[in-house]
């Protein structure tokens, strides 16, 4: 599949496999794409979607990522509503145009035959596939990233500055997008500092930076604000929540990429050897690479340097999370593609079996990826809530994220409440104005401390908690009798009934 054809993107659409290939990665991306349960991380996100911009800007600045997806969904839900689909549909269609972009992106640094493994390999790529359903910002952050990297080849390969401006306005945007945007400008920094002609002399670099740094000001004062209060978030869970790593972590990762399983039921040298190969690939792409720009170079940055910085960074404070590494996942298709396209020229029968074992594998990872049991979601055991809810009745939900939940598929009349029993110090389990506690609004009136403390009435009351400890919540009222219990996922919800003193004297 070698070709003279100049590796721009029209000449890219006009082969005969890239339409067949853009399908396929949109028919993946659509695909039970409402299968699952919207989430509390989803349900924040349409949350601040519906504030106004301003607003949005403010309670974002109290989150723990930047303004610009949550600005994106809120235009897209004034148009298309905030229906599970449509809200997914958006994550969905970045995923597809990343695809596109991985393609044009192999071909520029290497060739044709690669745009296309690199294509098939993305189209299929488990994680891409997985957080392209997901009503967060890891899709689009994957656009811009490797869209930036294109505007920066593209400089590279032709001095003309207009293509600097371009990669200042997505560098800027990233930022915009998510603070592990600052791994990819690492990438792009280390990148040009191998090269023989490092650009890093240039001043048109240095003022191209200074640029993203003017765009991203503007935004600084939250960014400093919430790092203040980063012993806040800590505490109430929305960072810092990630178990700690260890050895297994790293490989157990990559077969999170392709496989959608942390491969640690696995025999050893199995779950070792998936790390192996992909580090055979990275040297052969190296030791093969002869292009003035150092392709080889790019690529195994682009996917293993924000891979290891994690990992080591995570034995101080956990962040080595699946889907933060999800953009630069979308590095490592390229670079099998790479290492695949000089193998199958001059091994043929080595590359024809490392390329169905890589298939073999994102299509155990999709089967992963579309596993959902309908009977355990979290929607079923809301609607089962709303079915029987009784007015009068309350419900009270143990967990921020589970409230959250609640509230997109509430469909009671009544708004949720949420427990925060104080801590065994004494000291107070309200959220704070940081995290996800900045999107509750009415304060007063939404927390309860103790169980005992709601009105006494004869009212029910739904109690949403974890369905694997019924004993979670210490202080259930004796009075209270339970009378029904539905799960969905790991999460029931109880409903009890209650006598008040003057009732139980009837």
């Amino acid at each position: 599949m070698s070709s003279r054809e100049p590796s721009s993107f029209p000449s890219l659409l006009r082969q005969w496999w890239f339409l067949p290939l853009l399908a396929l990665a949109l028919y993946l991306r659509l695909h039970e794409l409402t299968a699952s349960a919207i989430w509390g991380d989803e349900s924040s996100s349409l949350i601040l979607a519906q504030y106004s911009p301003l607003q949005l800007w403010r309670h974002a600045a109290h989150d723990v990522h930047p303004p610009l997806y949550f600005l994106l969904l809120h235009v897209w839900v004034q148009v298309l509503g905030d229906g599970i689909l449509s809200l997914r549909l958006l994550s969905a269609l970045f995923g597809v145009l990343a695809v596109s972009l991985g393609a044009w992106l192999a071909w520029r640094l290497a060739s044709r035959r690669a745009a296309f493994l690199a294509m098939l390999l993305l189209a299929l790529l488990p994680t891409a596939v997985r957080y392209s359903q997901e009503v967060r910002m890891y899709s689009l952050l994957g656009c811009w990233l490797l869209a930036a990297t294109l505007a920066l080849l593209y400089w590279l390969e032709g001095g003309r500055r207009r293509y600097l401006a371009v990669y200042v306005l997505l560098m800027a945007a990233a930022f915009y997008t998510h603070y592990f945007t600052v791994l990819g400008l690492l990438v792009h920094w280390l990148w040009l500092a191998s090269l023989a002609d490092s650009p890093l002399r240039r001043r048109d670099w240095w003022l191209a930076n200074l640029a993203i740094g003017v765009l991203v000001l503007p935004w600084l004062p939250g960014l400093l604000d919430l790092l203040g209060h980063m012993r806040v978030l800590v505490a109430g869970g929305d960072v810092g929540w990630q178990p700690p790593v260890d050895a297994l972590s790293l490989p157990s990762m990559l077969w999170q990429w392709l496989a959608q399983s942390d491969g640690n039921e696995l025999p050893w040298p199995v779950l070792l050897g998936l790390p192996m190969l992909l580090l055979a690939a990275t040297l052969l792409v190296l030791l093969r690479d002869r292009s003035r720009l150092r392709s080889g170079v790019l690529l195994a940055l682009y996917c293993g340097l924000p891979l290891l910085l994690l990992y080591g960074v995570s034995f101080l404070s956990p962040v080595f999370v699946e889907r933060y590494l999800t953009a630069f996942a979308l590095g490592l298709p390229l670079l099998l593609a790479v290492a695949l396209d000089r193998l199958l020229a001059s091994r043929r029968a080595l590359g024809a079996a490392m390329l169905v074992t890589l298939l073999g594998l994102e299509c155990v990872g999709l089967g992963q990826t579309f596993a959902a049991d309908p009977n355990e979601q979290f929607d079923g055991m809301v609607a089962y809530v709303n079915a029987h809810y009784r007015h009068g009745d309350r419900v009270v939900v143990d967990d921020i994220l589970w409230y959250l939940t609640f509230r997109y598929y509430n469909r009671t009349g009544s708004e949720p409440l949420l427990y925060t029993a104080p801590a065994a110090d004494g000291s107070s389990g309200r959220p704070g104005r940081y995290g996800f506690g900045s999107l509750i609004d009415d304060r007063r009136h939404v927390f309860v401390d103790h169980l005992a403390d709601l009105p006494q009435d004869d009212g029910r009351v739904w109690l949403v908690m974890s369905r694997y400890n019924d004993d979670e919540i210490p202080d259930v009222p004796a009075s209270w009798r339970r009378v029904a219990r539905h799960a969905g996922g790991e999460v029931q919800a109880m409903l009890f009934e209650r006598t008040t003193q003057r009732s139980a004297a009837r």
